[in-house]
Formats: C-alpha cells, sequence, structure tokens
C-alpha cells in the first residue's frame, strides 16, 4: 500500500457518508416525522449539547449545585476546561434553559462579566467548539438546503445548477407561514418530546428564487420542492458556517456591513441592480453565525452604529442588510466584558436600550484553593513543560492567588487564610456550613478583585525558565517571581493594595513552612511496622479500659492495669482534653465494631484523626535518633546519613519529591529548627 494509500484507510467512510447526506424535501419530511429534534432552534441545540455531556448533583455547604460535565477537564490536553465556576455556570445554564424553552430570555443578549482572566473567553470558546463538535454527532444532527436548477433555470442562479441557501436556513422556512400550522398537524409533525415550530422566514436570496420558480409553475409548490435538496449541515467556525465570531475594531477599520453583509458589486452587472439578492453577499457575523452561536468580544466597546443593528437581533432576531427587508436569524447571541466597559455602560444614559436586553451572568475568580490549583496543574505537567515540579509548588501560587481574592472575615477570630480552607472544603472547629454561608453572603464583591490566573501563569512560567533550580521547580522560586512582579504589576491601583498582596505572601510561606515541616515529620515516622505496633498496643489498651479490664504485659506475661499515660501521649496529639478521651475511645470502639459487623478489619489508616495522632506520637519517640539539625552542619557521620536517606527515599517515594527537592525540603525543614523555631 502507498503512504496516501495508508493515510486514506485512516478515513471512516460511514461518518463521511452520514456527515454528507442529501435528500429531497419529501425525505426530509420523513426525517423530521421521525426525528422532530433536528428542528430545534439555536438555544435549543445549545442547552441539549451541554447536557449531552451529562450533569451530577452535588451538595456544597446545605445547597444543591449542579456541575456540568460538558465544562470540565475531558483529558485531552489542547481542550479548554473551566474549573471552580458551579455557580456562575448554574446561572448560564438557566439562561439557556430558559430561552430553550421560550420564555423570553432567547430575546437577549448574554453578556458574561468578570474581571479579566476569569475564564469568560475560555466558557464561550469551549460553547463553540462543543457545538462544532455536536453536529458531527446523530444527536446534534441540522441540516440546510440548496436549489438545484438545471437547464434554462440555471440562468436564475446566474448560470449555476447549484444555489447554495447563503445563511444555512432551516428547510421548514420554505412552507408558507399561513399553512404551517396545518401541516404541522396533518402531517403528524413533532411528538409528545418535542414539539415543533417552525419561526421566520428565508432569506431575500432564496425568498427570490422561490417566488419565481412559484412563478415559473404557476404557484405548483410540489413542483417547486422538486428543485431543493436538503442536506447536512455541518458548524465549523473555520469554514464560517454557524459559529461567529465579532471583534471591535478602530471606527474608521470598520462598518456594520461585517454584520450584515455586503453589496457584490462585481454581480451588479450580471444582475443588473444592486437591490438584487443574487448580489449581495451575505456573509456578515450574524448572517453566517445563522443557526449556531455568535461571539461578542469585548462587546461594550462596539461603537453606537452596531448597537442598533445587535439590539434588532436580539429582541426582533431579524437583521438589516443594505437595500434588503429585515432577514430572520437563529442564533445564540453572546459577548463578555471586563468590569471598567460595565459600568461604562452602567453610566451610560443613551445605552438603556441595550441594558434592557441584557442577561448578565458574572464571571467572577475562583475562590477555591484546590479547583485554581488544578488550572495550573493542567498547564505544567512534568511531560509537558520538562522540568520537574516539587510538590506544593503550584497549591502555594494557588493559595496566594485565592488570598488576593477574598475579603477580610468580619468576624475576629477568623483569619483570612482559614477563610480560604473552609471555603476549600476543609472543617475548623468552631465553624460550620451555616457559618459558611454566612461569610460567602457578607462578601458582596468577592471574586471580583484581585490577582488574575494569568499573572500566576506568567510568574510560574519565568520560574521554569530561570537558571536556578538545577532542574527542579520549587515553591520559592515561584514565590519569589510572584513578590518581585508585584512592584511593576499593572492591574495593581495603589499601594495600599500593593501591600496587602506582600503581606498575604508571607501568610503563604508560613503555610509552606507548616506543610513542609508535617511532611517530614511524616517520612520520619513512615515506619509502618513501628506505627502497626503502636496502634495494636493503643487499641489493646483503649478495649480493656472501654470494657474495664485489664491487659496482658506482652514482657512479663502478668495482667496490668490499660497504660493511661501512653493512650493520653497520643490522644493529646489531636488536641482531645481529658473531658473527652472516654467519648473518642468509645469512638473508636464503635468504628472498630462497625466494621466488623460489615466483615471488615480495622486499618489505622481508615481513621484520619488516629492515623495523625500515631504519626506525632511516633515521631517524638524517633525524633532524637534523627537529628536534623546535623543536615545543616559539614560533617554527618554514616549512621545519621543512613537514617536520612530513608526519609529522603520515603518523601520520593510517598509525596512525589526528586532527588533535588527532597533534599533541599530536608535542608530547609532543617534550617528551621537550627534556629531553634521548633523544638525537635
Amino acid at each position: 500500500m502507498s503512504l496516501v494509500g495508508k493515510i486514506a484507510a485512516l478515513q471512516d467512510y460511514k461518518e463521511y457518508e452520514d456527515l454528507h447526506w442529501e435528500g429531497s424535501f419529501e425525505e426530509y419530511l420523513e426525517l423530521v416525522r421521525r426525528i422532530p429534534r433536528v428542528t430545534r432552534n439555536a438555544f435549543q441545540r445549545v442547552y441539549d449539547m451541554v447536557l449531552s455531556h451529562g450533569q451530577e448533583e452535588y451538595i456544597d455547604n446545605k445547597k444543591k449545585l449542579v456541575r456540568y460535565n460538558f465544562f470540565m477537564d475531558d483529558g485531552d490536553a489542547e481542550t479548554d476546561a473551566v474549573y471552580g465556576l458551579d455557580v456562575p455556570l448554574m446561572r448560564l445554564m438557566n439562561a439557556f434553559k430558559s430561552a430553550a424553552q421560550g420564555y423570553g430570555t432567547e430575546r437577549r443578549v448574554i453578556l458574561l462579566h468578570g474581571p479579566v482572566g476569569s475564564s469568560k473567553s475560555t466558557i464561550v470558546r469551549r460553547l463553540k467548539k462543543g457545538l462544532e463538535q455536536y453536529s458531527r454527532t446523530p444527536e446534534g444532527a441540522l441540516y440546510t438546503y440548496y436549489w438545484h436548477l438545471p437547464g434554462e433555470l440555471s440562468k436564475l442562479a446566474g448560470g449555476r445548477e447549484q444555489f447554495p441557501c447563503p445563511m444555512h436556513d432551516e428547510p421548514l422556512r420554505l412552507v408558507p407561514r399561513e399553512w404551517r400550522d396545518k401541516v404541522i398537524a396533518d402531517l403528524g409533525l413533532g411528538n409528545d418530546d418535542f414539539k415543533i415550530h417552525i419561526e421566520g422566514d428565508v432569506n431575500p436570496a432564496c425568498r427570490w428564487i422561490f417566488r419565481e420558480l412559484m412563478e415559473h409553475y404557476r404557484g405548483d409548490f410540489g413542483k417547486v420542492m422538486e428543485h431543493v435538496r436538503v442536506k447536512r449541515l455541518i458548524l465549523s467556525e473555520e469554514d464560517r458556517i454557524g459559529i461567529g465570531t465579532f471583534q471591535p475594531k478602530d471606527e474608521k477599520n470598520q462598518d456594520s456591513t461585517e454584520l450584515t453583509g455586503d453589496i457584490n458589486y462585481r454581480k451588479i452587472a450580471e444582475f443588473g441592480s444592486d437591490s438584487d439578492p443574487r448580489a449581495f453577499n451575505f456573509d456578515g457575523e450574524f448572517n453566517i453565525a445563522n443557526r449556531g452561536i455568535i461571539e461578542f468580544v469585548e462587546i461594550l466597546k462596539l461603537d453606537v452604529a452596531f448597537l442598533y443593528d445587535l439590539l434588532g437581533a436580539t429582541q426582533e432576531h431579524k437583521i438589516k442588510p443594505k437595500k434588503f427587508a429585515q432577514t430572520d436569524i437563529d442564533e445564540v447571541i453572546i459577548g463578555h466584558t471586563n468590569e471598567a466597559e460595565y459600568k461604562k455602560l452602567l453610566n451610560n444614559e443613551f445605552m438603556e436600550a441595550l441594558r434592557d436586553r441584557t442577561v448578565k451572568v458574572d464571571i467572577p475568580y475562583i475562590t477555591r484553593v484546590s479547583e485554581e490549583e488544578r488550572i495550573y496543574t493542567k498547564d505544567y505537567r512534568q511531560e509537558r513543560v520538562g522540568k520537574h515540579i516539587a510538590p506544593h509548588t503550584l497549591y502555594v501560587a494557588a493559595l496566594w492567588g485565592v488570598l488576593t481574592r477574598l475579603e477580610e472575615p468580619k468576624k475576629q477570630n477568623l483569619s483570612v487564610l482559614q477563610k480560604a480552607k473552609l471555603y476549600d472544603g476543609k472543617t475548623l472547629p468552631g465553624f460550620t456550613q451555616d457559618n459558611i454561608k454566612e461569610l460567602r453572603k457578607e462578601a458582596m464583591r468577592e471574586g471580583l478583585d484581585g490577582i488574575s490566573p494569568r499573572y500566576i501563569q506568567d510568574k510560574i512560567s519565568n520560574a521554569l525558565v530561570s537558571d536556578r533550580g538545577e532542574g527542579c521547580v520549587n515553591p520559592f522560586m515561584v514565590l519569589n517571581e510572584l513578590e518581585s512582579g508585584l512592584r511593576h504589576h499593572s492591574l495593581i491601583s495603589s499601594d495600599d493594595e500593593r501591600q496587602r498582596y506582600a503581606d498575604l505572601m508571607s501568610v503563604v510561606k508560613q503555610e509552606y513552612e507548616d506543610l513542609v515541616k508535617n511532611e517530614v515529620q511524616r517520612a520520619i515516622s513512615a515506619d509502618e511496622e513501628a506505627i502497626n505496633k503502636l496502634c495494636a498496643n493503643y487499641i489493646d489498651n483503649v478495649k480493656a479500659y472501654t470494657q474495664k479490664e485489664k491487659v496482658k504485659n506482652p514482657y512479663t506475661g502478668q495482667d496490668e492495669e490499660p497504660d493511661e499515660r501512653m493512650m493520653r501521649s497520643i490522644e493529646e496529639k489531636i488536641d482531645i482534653p481529658e473531658s473527652r478521651k472516654d467519648d473518642f475511645r468509645r469512638e473508636i470502639m464503635n468504628y472498630i465494631g462497625a466494621l466488623a459487623v460489615e466483615g471488615e478489619q480495622f486499618h489505622y489508616r481508615t481513621n484520619e484523626r488516629l492515623h495523625k495522632a500515631l504519626e506525632h506520637k511516633l515521631f517524638e519517640d524517633q525524633k532524637d535518633s534523627i537529628k536534623l539539625t546535623s543536615l545543616v552542619s559539614t560533617v554527618v557521620d554514616r549512621d545519621t546519613q543512613e537514617k536520612i536517606d530513608v526519609v529522603k527515599n520515603r518523601m520520593i517515594r510517598n509525596n512525589g519529591y526528586c532527588e533535588i527537592c527532597a533534599t533541599d525540603v530536608l535542608n530547609f525543614v532543617a534550617s528551621i529548627f537550627a534556629r531553634g523555631d521548633v523544638k525537635e
């Protein structure tokens, strides 16, 4: 087989045939009878497209939320994903649902509003790409038509036998308005699941050909329809079919014909008049976006002349091409803008008509650290960047970004760091889900201010290309880049704001210190056999204590009272007070009993609190065998070095460190011990 043949063998001919289906108008009516949903309007199709990917409901702080799989990461490195914005996306989907059901939102501009870098463009880009792909599936199939004009009739199209519908109209629009209700009823179109509504008329060019053919056949509709060939329509932004994008330029270089099309002056001589629809290019963004979606980039920067076209397209679903009557369109109109432009809209009394036709959906910054971290994890995977990124590097960058967006809590006993942890699903003593709901309600602008993810991505990139780090990027390299860049950040409006961001950097550095100290402690105490022995000893003593029995000493064989000192030394590691020790011990025994009833065996890892207590206890018992402070000395004896290597290997194996960053972390924690900040 030739090389070209091998490439050709990759083609799915069955799929190609399906995507290039053609048939008569009669065959299309049969198709509509079987599958009424092929006649859906643009809003219905976009809404169904998102739902086709599935959804899941979950409870967040006593509030039922929906997560739409369409916007999530599907594992494709090139696909845009939207993280941490489930609530704004629910509001957007509610607008689509209302529009799909014809409740009025379909006559509005969907306006995504938020600070720079908050995923507004990403959401629209995802919708456009998704609609393209959906139109290629059997569930998302839609159809348009072209005129077949053989022989003498080709003069109607300037000598061409085929004249494509320039705006890819729905074929059912060819049915005259006065017949439509009776046609739907008599032909049995539609069913209980989907009611067919034929809305709008065909474009001026097809209307002209239809009228000429009706005259030619003396009003015989059946004869006219024999010249109609229906075909599958595949939406494509690159081919300018069903997906449009309009971006404002300076006033001198644009006019409204970019939206509604313009006269083709070369064809005026052929057809004799500039008002002949065959001499008109229906290639404006509104025209080509028919049946799909049009995106307005920075919509509020539009000149007033464009707003007139936008208002008509929104409210009436009609546009006004030059020298032609109003033309029906069927498309989702969605725009996005930043806050500065939106404030100008609110203060401009001449823009009341636009405000009245707008459904605003706020797209704020992410306020959950784990979701913010997912952005950077997707962008900076090791196989993509070619460098190892130390554990917690992306976490601390995400944490700082989120902290800049949060408002200071009004409760005096809560720090902004604790607030971020509560938002991220962590639990803190004394704070309930109701408290978290109150925190969100009192912060009216939370997520609309702060640092953009783009700034953080730029600084992570700087750290990646830096000569420092010896092939590994650590948290301090990224934090230093973030901090040094604040001096020149163009979007920071005041010195007070800049100082606040710098102060939050100190909070993040302290949080990182606590993280790695605990991590090193766990690595030191990660002797599985030792923890198992300690756990077994604790459980034996707790069992004897709760059942008022004695414990057999494994060394002397004598029955002894439960070792209260040992039990308390473990419980104190997780702040169990003396007054609560009995409750905690009964809780542990009940937990073990419940597992036994289900035929499962207890393991200390299944109880997070006990696991943490055992690790801390073992660290206390073993800390004297490994002097971390010896790492900062110039001479380390062989025995100590072997023990340090064991700890380092555990961190590499269990926590994702490499040789370089594991050594760096141990040195860092050792320096903390050496300066006396933490008792060994």
